[in-house]
């Protein structure tokens, strides 16, 4: 029988998955394949740290490595300290006997838990599964949905005073990168004064970055924005991604924090210190921190003055809530963020719920000049049209932890000022760096055989779409400029002729694409990993609405496949809606088209009519789906994620049931029919469900009973899918 593997994660995905993969199961095993899971959770991975469960993130490692391996990756969390803080405590509250998380580690035990807890912090998850390369679009069939069917996207206001804020010259990673591709391998030291910070073993023909952000500069820059919002009047809001970039991106943020509020920082130094207050996990760590303090209610007061002065307004998480921006490092997350600001026509909220036009303020210059030339592009020649706009397809370099999502073992914020070396086993100094203490030093890495994969990748995608595939490499970046001698030298192995493959700096290639967007023109962009990230949010967040309806296929590189399905940032708005009232607003049409991947896979490998035909039903069905718009309503009392598993059950079954495959047809045609003749009654115990608040014991490691009770909460349904 054929394993497909199912990750068990967290948030809004992983309460759909209740719903969804008893569907799922019912269907596959009539095929002979059988859906088993993973507990990938940062529960699941808190309490493997701790030796109290399996380790199911390391197994999953070694699956990848082979080459049947077929795993449906959903959406995880990549966990901030402040959430890490959170599914501790909840799973103490569970009865789990594991300590705390110590943030000021005082002793060598203490040190060790740090160590322990360490592995489940930012992205824990991706670089140990992605060991192939990855290849995201849009099925035709949503696209032409989102086209036939356009989302709201709101007009850029004629001299739009909204901008993109980014670091120039030295002083941030762009402009102090240094990079060299090795000659052999061996080991590579990484030393501050001499000291040495972190060994690693480079690969022969590897590309090694070194770079450091000046922290000096940051803060200058930081205050001219503050400076600039104010005299332009726009609100004032820095985006970044502390939770992948566990190390630099917090760092960045408590900058900000501390800058925007320098003068209660100073007045309170020493009561701040004495709480251990870390700027970088925000204003709610803060209050937690001076929770019951004397000075408690004079602090707030000071901040608030802060709030109410001429300084810029800030922007809002919650206005609702009053959670600004500087409430903590994860909550804004720029690549969920920034397609947010461009689709509400270049606004954020400020405290009173309003859209305001705004200063996004990104400061590595690396990536930031892809989000500086999306607005720029609308305030110029306004918002795009979704019913015309063109796709962009990605294929990113993101196999065995390439380039910066892979750099937390080498990141560092340096404890005194000096001279930082990396230096080859051999003797051979391969760069030099003179740094300040605080700034914030890293290495990355992109090793040969997944550099020749992801040019093999897009070449294989010019041939079979015909379109323009453009590399996103800038020749006056260190790294960009290794790269660019790789790609021309094993583009060479290929047969291009006839193919369109340019390469373009990050604002060229901006302008490029965009330019073909709006005549309605598709694009394939070739980029790296962080920049993979960012567009293949961007983009589908526009053309379709949400990234969650994109198809991620990573074909892995010792033969297997990976197959992620969206992303997952507004999950948590989506728990609380449904703990509040047991309305749940996911759409998990990005998990079913990455089933269908999943299995077209097995049918394809193994020449398996039985699958094959199970998945061409599957293709059917998600053409219903979309075709009847059958994705879950945002508000309570109309048909939400429950429902809509129903109807793709429902579809797939009658698919399944006029198919070509008679064993399949046989035995799905009552329960094609079952289906249907209860439609109604299915859809009314669905909706009585709804309206109520839900206990499912937790949120990070909620509880199954509870949780299978609330997300199945039809008895009709339920017994059609486990009568197959």
């Amino acid at each position: 029988m054929s394993k497909i593997i199912w990750s068990v994660i967290d948030e809004a995905p992983a309460l759909a998955t209740y719903s969804l993969l008893p569907i799922v199961r019912a269907f596959t095993k009539a095929a002979g394949v059988e859906v088993v899971t993973s507990d990938i959770s940062l529960a699941g991975r808190v309490l493997a740290a701790m030796g109290l469960a399996e380790d199911e993130l390391s197994k999953l490692g070694e699956v990848v490595l082979q080459d049947d391996a077929n795993i449906i990756k959903l959406p995880n969390v990549s966990a901030s300290v402040g959430q890490l803080k959170d599914c501790i405590a909840e799973l103490q509250a569970q009865g789990y006997d594991i300590p705390n998380f110590p943030e000021n580690p005082a002793n060598d035990e203490e040190k060790a838990i740090r160590a322990k807890y360490n592995v489940c912090l930012g992205s824990a998850v991706n670089p140990v599964l992605r060991e192939g390369n990855s290849d995201r679009r849009a099925a035709a069939a949503v696209k032409k949905f989102a086209q036939k069917n356009p989302h709201k996207l709101r007009a850029f206001a004629e001299n739009s005073k909204a901008y993109v804020a980014h670091m120039e010259g030295n002083g941030d990673f762009y402009g102090n990168e240094k990079s060299v591709t090795m000659n052999k391998g061996q080991k590579v030291t990484i030393a501050l004064n001499g000291k040495e910070l972190a060994c690693i073993d480079a690969l022969d023909k590897e590309i090694l970055d070194g770079t450091y952000m000046s922290v000096k500069a940051l803060r200058a820059f930081i205050q001219k924005t503050i400076d600039d919002a104010r005299a332009k009047g726009v609100l004032w809001s820095i985006h970044l991604k502390a939770t992948m970039m566990k190390i630099s991106d917090p760092i960045m943020f408590g900058h900000a924090f501390e800058v925007f509020f320098q003068d209660v920082f100073a007045k309170y130094a020493d009561t701040f210190a004495e709480l251990k207050v870390n700027p970088n996990q925000g204003m709610s760590d803060l209050e937690k921190k001076i929770k019951g303090h004397a000075l408690e209610a004079e602090i707030k007061a000071a901040f608030q003055a802060v709030v109410d002065s001429d300084n810029p307004q800030i922007a809002m998480v919650d206005s609702d809530k009053g959670t600004t921006n500087f409430n903590a490092s994860n909550d804004v997350i720029i690549d969920a963020s920034m397609p947010v600001v461009v689709r509400e026509g270049g606004k954020q909220w400020n405290r009173k719920g309003e859209a305001v036009e705004c200063v996004a303020v990104v400061p590595d210059s690396t990536y930031a000049m892809f989000h500086a030339e999306m607005v720029a592009d609308c305030v110029k020649n306004g918002q795009y049209d979704v019913s015309t706009m063109g796709n962009v397809a990605n294929v990113g370099l993101m196999a065995q932890k390439a380039e910066e999502y892979g750099s937390h073992p080498t990141t560092f914020e340096l404890a005194e000022a000096g001279k930082v070396t990396v230096t080859a086993e051999d003797g051979t100094e391969l760069m030099a760096f003179d740094c300040e203490a605080g700034d914030i030093w890293r290495m990355s890495r992109a090793k040969d055989v997944p550099i020749k994969d992801w040019v093999r990748l897009a070449v294989e995608r010019a041939r079979l779409t015909g379109l323009p595939t453009v590399f996103w490499l800038d020749e006056e970046r260190a790294h960009d400029a290794e790269m660019i001698k790789k790609v021309k030298e094993y583009l060479k192995d290929h047969d291009t002729s006839g193919l369109e493959m340019p390469f373009m700096n990050i604002t060229d290639a901006t302008r490029y694409t965009n330019a073909r967007v709006r005549e309605g023109k598709d694009t394939i962009s070739v980029t790296g990993n962080v920049l993979r990230d960012h567009l293949t949010d961007m983009y589908p967040i526009l053309e379709l609405g949400t990234s969650a309806k994109m198809l991620s296929i990573v074909p892995l590189l010792a033969g297997g496949g990976l197959y992620e399905t969206g992303a997952g940032g507004s999950a948590p708005k989506h728990v609380d809606q449904f703990l509040a009232e047991g309305h749940l607003r996911w759409d998990s049409l990005g998990e079913i088209l990455a089933l269908a991947e999943s299995l077209r896979f097995i049918g394809n490998k193994k020449s398996d009519e039985k699958v094959k035909a199970l998945t061409a039903a599957l293709d059917v069905a998600n053409d219903a789906y979309l075709d009847n718009n059958k994705e879950p309503s945002r508000k309570c009392g109309e048909p939400d994620n429950k429902a809509s598993h129903f109807y793709v059950a429902q579809y797939w079954a009658k698919a399944l049931a006029e198919g070509k495959n008679a064993e399949l047809a046989a035995k799905f045609a009552p329960l094609a029919k079952a289906l249907v003749d209860n439609e109604e009654k299915i859809m009314s115990e669905l909706l009585a469900s709804e309206g109520s608040p839900k206990d499912i014991g937790g949120y990070f490691h909620p509880d199954a009973a509870k949780t299978e009770k609330a997300m199945r909460p039809s008895a009709t349904l339920n017994a059609i899918i486990d009568s197959i």
